[in-house]
């Protein structure tokens, strides 16, 4: 499956133009399919399904 990036986004790392930072799901999460992220002490895990969707839950 080949996803599609919207113009606008640019390359990897590249600020688009509504300037918020563009991060691919699979260099967060290694190659893998899941990754834990930390917000104010929070532990969140971010995970990518076999259909190619995100999943972020508490």
């Amino acid at each position: 499956m080949t996803a599609t990036r919207p113009a606008e986004f640019g390359r990897v790392g590249a600020t688009p133009v509504n300037n918020l930072p563009v991060h691919e799901a699979e260099a967060l999460t290694q190659g893998g399919n899941q990754a834990l992220i930390v917000l104010n002490d929070q532990v969140y895990n971010l995970r990518i399904t076999r259909a190619g969707k995100l999943i972020l839950t508490k």
